[in-house]
């Protein structure tokens, strides 16, 4: 069975349309809600008949301009949302490289806030007091341990929960252009990190707008336009026709 089985995928949301009213307008507006309990929304479909497979110990590439459903499906992937239509099949243990962050506290330290992130996550108390030290190496914050995140700038925590997120035991590892934080040796360090995952035979979920990353690291890429499966096979070829496609737009 494939690591992952995403059978014809639809996922819609409703856009409420809003406009400028005088006070008189919107009493009469709120009356009729209030009597009718219904709002005036547009829908607009993210995914549209989206099917793929992914074999264990490979890697996908998703790539496509902004808009086109790339996070949205790796949040039904990480199933935070549901779809409307299809179903979405793994096999093992997942961890979501979304919104990176999530769960942190200001008042407590970075150490601290690592440790509960870290359970969050799936790794015990026992077992990240082994991997702190790693952790915050892998961070670069070695020496703000005791300092309160407060004091961190966004990317310096964002750079924390990626680097616990990457020690954990998972089979599937979802990631949406974390790559893109941090300075050059951050991301040569993920960058390895991930080979070392691939040698493990791990599969990755990975978005990014980085065409040499997507072909260096996945067997397969999935190229989303306006929702839709554009092509999906081979990286090298997925990713050339999406920069076919980009060419063409840019000069039209």
């Amino acid at each position: 069975m494939p690591i992952i089985n995403v059978e014809n995928i639809w996922k819609r949301y409703r856009i409420p349309h809003q406009r400028r009213m005088g006070i008189s307008d919107s009493l009469t507006r709120l009356g009729a809600i209030l009597q009718t309990n219904k709002y005036t929304y547009e829908e607009f479909w993210a995914l549209k008949e989206v099917s793929l497979s992914l074999e264990r110990g490979d890697s996908l590439g998703v790539v496509g301009p902004n808009g086109s459903g790339k996070s949205t499906l790796l949040k039904l992937m990480a199933r935070v949302i549901r779809p409307d239509k299809g179903r979405i099949e793994t096999e093992g243990s997942i961890v979501s490289i979304l919104e990176l962050g999530i769960g942190f506290h200001g008042d407590l330290t970075v150490e601290e806030n690592a440790t509960v992130y870290g359970v969050i996550m799936g790794l015990g108390r026992s077992e990240m007091k082994k991997r702190i030290v790693p952790i915050l190496d892998f961070a670069g914050l070695t020496r703000f341990r005791d300092a309160k995140l407060g004091s961190l700038s966004s990317g310096m925590q964002v750079r924390l929960a990626f680097s616990i997120a990457v020690q954990t035991e998972a089979d599937i590892f979802l990631v949406d252009e974390a790559l893109a934080v941090g300075d050059i040796e951050f991301q040569q360090r993920c960058t390895d990190r991930f080979l070392e995952l691939k040698k493990e035979k791990k599969s990755i979920v990975l978005v990014s707008h980085n065409m040499n990353l997507i072909r260096s690291f996945c067997e397969k890429t999935l190229y989303l336009l306006n929702g839709e499966k554009k092509a999906f096979g081979p990286s090298e070829q997925a990713t050339d026709t999406y920069l076919e496609d980009v060419k063409s737009s840019m000069k039209s």
